[in-house]
This record gives C-alpha cells, structure tokens and sequence, in this order.
C-alpha cells in the first residue's frame, strides 16, 4: 500500500509539472484569439472572438509564410550541416591522437565562452568585402562551426563509443569515413538528435545577426519580420496578433522535436538490448 501512494504521488507529481510547464503554451493560444484591449486589462484562459482581426493585423504587416520559409532557408542547412561537421570534428578529436589534440580542444572550450556579439562588427564588414550583405550564406556557415555541439559530442563519443569498434573496422580494412558513417553514427544519434533540437530552435529563432546581414523585406526571416510588428505604434492594439504570430512560429520547432524525438527514442530502445 505504501509503493502505490508513493507511485501515485509521484504521477501526481509529474501531472503537475507537465501543466505548469504546458501553461504558457496554453495561454498562448488563448492570447492569440483575444483583442489588445483585452490582453492588456483582463487574464483568462477562455478564447476570445479576435482570431479573424488578428490574422488579418499580421497580414497587414507582413506575409508570415513567407518570412517561415525564409527562416526554413536558414535553419535546415545550418541544422543538418551543424550537425554532421560537429560529429566528425568529434569523432577525430575523441579517436584518433595527434600532437596538437588537446590544444585544439581547449580552444574550441575557449570559443564556447566567447559571446557572439563580440564579432558582430567584424563579421559584417567581412560579409561586406565578400559582398555576401543580404544573403543567406553568412547565416548558414558560422553555424557548422559549432563549439558547444563538438564539445557535447566528442564527450558523448568518449563515454558510449567503445574504442575497439574502430579498430576492428580498420583491420577489416574499413575506410575511416566508411567506419565514421557505418558505426559512429548510428550509435552516437541520441546525441546527434538532441544537439539537432537545440540546433534548430537556435537557428529558427536568431534575431540578431539577419537583422544586421539582410535588408531586404523579401530576404526578412520570420523573427526579423515579428519584430516589426513589436515594433509599430500601435503596440496595445497587436498585442493579439504578436501572439498569433507567435503561436504560428512555434509549430516548425515542434515537428522537429516530433521527428528527431524518433530516433532518440528508436536509438536509446536499440541500445539496451541485451545481446
């Protein structure tokens, strides 16, 4: 008797915090059907009848699917290229020993703690001279050189990568980018499927550096184009339609969980049979 009060206070537990955490979604929702006025003076969590006027604000301002596809331009690539890159410069640095090893690992620890801003005004007027200004380049490849994925992964391939695996493969005369792709991995997608969820929701919603690379309203990504809408005058009156926009944004991130979820689960269930 006493385990089944324990066990129902512990799912009592977990309800509670999935509400809590569930919450802002909800009211979310609910904002994005209510007027400005009514955000402004009243909480509740019962839907409005403002939903039409507040997609209709939004389209006044800008075209949201276009800014999501511009976003999807920028984060897919840099997501799955992040991803990759940030693999194999975790797989040399954990498998293979080289003069020069831990001297590039302590950098890439140096990188992580050095704020992006810092290189803002460098980073344009490189943009400039290469005449990459309002184009999506600059946004995809800074982001393959990922400090904090390499850093994560060369970590996760040290503690769950056996050495020995490797080395079977070469002396079965396996390439080593045949052995990265056939063994590595598979066994390192739990990682590679996390690191690619923070690498998305990162990229899906940077603000800062396409405000400064891009200034063409057609080339805006979805954040760039909801900051104009923050931005207008009338601020009270599209509190709705900012959390409409919201709302909407949030779906891509979500599909993403969705799928990479997938093969955390799928890897993590594969990597507890017991031979």
């Amino acid at each position: 008797m006493g385990y089944a009060i324990k066990k129902g206070i512990l799912y009592l537990l977990l309800v509670l915090l999935a509400a809590m955490c569930l919450l802002p979604f909800l009211l979310m929702l609910v904002n994005a059907t209510r007027s400005g006025a009514e955000i402004s003076t009243s909480f509740t969590f019962i839907p409005s009848s403002y939903l039409k006027e507040n997609w209709q604000i939004l389209s006044d301002y800008f075209d949201l699917f276009l800014g999501m596809r511009n976003s999807l331009i920028v984060a897919v690539p840099a997501t799955l290229l992040g991803a990759y890159f940030s693999a194999l410069t975790a797989y040399g640095l954990a498998m293979y020993k080289f003069k020069g090893n831990k001297i590039i690992f302590g950098a890439i620890l140096v990188f992580m703690m050095i704020p992006g801003q810092l290189s803002l005004i460098g980073f344009y007027q490189l943009c400039t001279k290469l005449h990459l200004v309002n184009s999506y380049v600059p946004l995809v490849l800074p982001a393959i050189a990922a400090p904090g994925t390499v850093f994560f992964l060369r970590q996760y391939i040290l503690s769950s990568v056996p050495p020995s695996l490797v080395e079977a493969a070469r002396i079965d005369g396996a390439p080593e980018l045949y052995s990265f792709h056939r063994i590595i991995l598979p066994l390192i997608a739990p990682a590679m499927a996390t690191m690619g969820i923070m690498g998305f929701i990162g990229n899906w919603n940077s603000y800062l550096l396409p405000m400064i690379i891009l200034n063409k309203n057609e080339k805006f990504t979805l954040p760039v184009m909801m900051a104009t809408l923050r931005a207008s005058l009338d601020m009270v009156r599209n509190q709705g339609a900012t959390y409409l926009a919201v709302a909407i944004s949030v779906i891509p991130i979500l599909l993403v969980f969705c799928f990479f979820s997938k093969y955390i689960i799928s890897s993590i269930s594969a990597g507890a049979v017991k031979e």
